[in-house]
């Protein structure tokens, strides 16, 4: 059953993804509160408030938002900022809300200016790398609680104390997290019908509860509805202007990119398309409610928003469930909640976090071009002990510099090379214009000119979307394109994929050395494409295509 405005197919996978992402998100929107210097309330009120209107107004239909680690850091510095120049938290709390609230105006500003417009030139190994790194960072910081014991609050901190999981760990908690591990692993090969992680929360905790177990719990949680934090905004202070200005920007820059990476992240797992300009617009207005309640900004999670996918979310619903449970939980369900082990989050966190490294982009680190394999190493590094965000920053201007040291090498060879990959429309060539007229009801042929990189594949991926289905094969003309990154290898190998799926027949034409090498070295040949439909030039795939098609 469906309606003009939902279509209640998704109704069960979306209160169950709605209702993990929240249980998942409850702890980390306490203890990021904590960490900001507001308290653990202002990490739930930004939960809340966040999590409803960005997922209502933003453009990411499985978004799951709340308070992340790189904008709790940021928040953290402005209060301890806003602290020394006002001389308490109480004095301090107009700038802080009224730059909080400000970071929220620029990401609705970025939103409708098309900021967002740049993020697609994002190159897949910047994200791999992010991806792979973000899901280290899970795991590493759930072993200590996945062992019943307090982590601290950075990977390589967690790394050097490492021996004490040894010898203080808690045998209770290991019990309920690995009875975590093996039902979402197990639950699955007894039915679908219900995620594994809802089924794993409720019967280890269960489990704990009943045996009465000293393991740590998620413990009491604040309840009660937030009241406006307006007074005082209108009496800051001259001197405090800077400091609103500057930390707004970043604020709003930071949970810019932090969730359009993360819907990056929810297009490739449920392959679609998110919209980046109403993602930024959604943001901005999550964050500036959160704000006048006194709430921390925040961002796309992505643990939140994985733990949603895999759990049946696929519509904005799930989202805003995941924002209203945790409202349920301030309005007085905490007493429940309360009682779920740490380790117990800890077990479904850490195969979530195994999910979200790039095995595929690890995988061919050898056979990728080696700028590629080198921007991803780095990303990752950084994203997993250092800055997220300076991890993207400086995969980006690699990737960006590495391209361009290509496309230099590639002129002075003498190669014809355009800005860009690109497509010459649907004007048939000189010599195609006979085969045209007699197939081109059935057979497309796209022209692809110089380095398919990056920044090409977001174009090549919409034009392959947009075939007609009455299309049956797609020649796709290479004599032209010297060289191809890993952003484009995998942009073809998902287009290629995609087609298949439609029982539309892909042939390649003119391949030159390094895409043939580099196709061959990830398995696009002959896997996905034999080499009997890889031709020398397009005369030779017009004569399989007249030998074995029939107009």
């Amino acid at each position: 059953m469906s309606s003009k405005f939902y279509d209640f197919k998704y109704l069960k996978g979306d209160l169950t993804g709605g209702l993990v992402a929240g249980v998942v998100a409850l702890p980390l929107a306490l203890a990021f509160g904590v960490q900001s210097g507001l308290g653990a309330i202002a990490g739930l009120y930004g939960a809340i408030a966040l999590g409803i209107f960005a997922a209502i107004f933003g453009g990411t239909a499985t978004q799951a938002s709340g308070p992340t680690g790189p904008m709790t850091v940021v928040s953290a510095a402005l209060v301890a900022a806003a602290i020394e120049l006002a001389g308490s938290l109480e004095a301090a709390m107009p700038i802080i809300i009224i730059t909080f609230l400000l970071g929220g105006i620029f990401q609705i500003v970025f939103g409708l200016i098309n900021i967002a417009g740049y993020v697609k030139y994002f190159p897949y190994p910047v994200v791999s790398g992010f991806m792979s790194g973000v899901g280290l960072i899970i795991i590493i910081l759930q072993l200590f609680p996945f062992a019943g014991l307090d982590s601290a609050k950075s990977t390589w901190l967690v790394i050097q104390d490492l021996p004490r999981l040894f010898t203080d760990f808690n045998w209770q908690a290991l019990v309920l997290g690995g009875l975590t591990v093996a039902i979402y692993y197990v639950f699955p090969y007894i039915t679908k019908a219900i995620p594994s992680a809802l089924v794993a929360l409720i019967l280890a905790s269960l489990a704990g509860f009943f045996l009465k177990w000293d393991v740590p719990i998620i413990g009491d949680i604040p309840s009660g509805l937030p009241s406006l934090q307006i007074d005082g905004l209108l009496s800051i202070d001259a001197s405090a202007y800077s400091l609103i200005a500057e930390y707004a920007l970043v604020l709003a820059v930071l949970g810019s990119i932090d969730s359009l990476l993360t819907s990056v992240i929810a297009d490739n797992m449920t392959k679609t398309k998110h919209n980046s300009n109403r993602e930024l617009i959604g943001q901005g207005i999550g964050n500036s409610i959160a704000a006048i309640f006194g709430g921390i900004p925040g961002a796309g999670a992505t643990k939140g928003t994985v733990v949603n996918i895999n759990s049946g979310g696929r519509t904005r619903l799930s989202g805003t469930i995941h924002g209203l449970f945790l409202l349920a939980v301030l309005l007085g369900l905490g007493e429940l909640a309360g009682y779920i082990p740490l380790s117990v989050l800890a077990g479904l966190l850490i195969p979530i976090g195994f999910k979200i490294i790039d095995t595929k982009g690890l995988k061919h680190l050898l056979v990728v071009p080696k700028a590629d394999a080198a921007v991803l190493i780095i990303v990752l590094f950084i994203t997993t002990f250092g800055s997220l965000i300076q991890a993207v920053g400086i995969g980006l201007l690699l990737a960006s510099l590495l391209f361009m040291k290509k496309a230099s090498d590639i002129g002075e060879k003498g190669m014809e090379v355009g800005t860009i990959a690109g497509f010459d429309g649907e004007k048939p060539w000189q010599d195609e214009v006979e085969f045209y007229e007699a197939y081109k009801n059935k057979v497309y042929i796209k022209h692809l000119y110089g380095p398919l990189f990056f920044g090409f594949t977001s174009h090549f991926q919409d034009e392959i979307a947009n075939i007609p289905k009455e299309v049956k094969a797609l020649i796709i003309r290479m004599e032209r394109v010297p060289y191809v990154d890993q952003s484009g290898l995998y942009a073809l190998e998902n287009a290629i994929l995609d087609l298949e799926q439609r029982n539309v027949q892909v042939l390649l034409t003119g391949l030159r050395e390094q895409p043939r090498d580099k196709m061959t070295s990830i398995d696009i040949l002959p896997d996905l494409i034999s080499e009997e439909h890889v031709f020398e030039n397009v005369e030779k795939a017009f004569a399989y295509i007249k030998a074995n098609f029939k107009v």
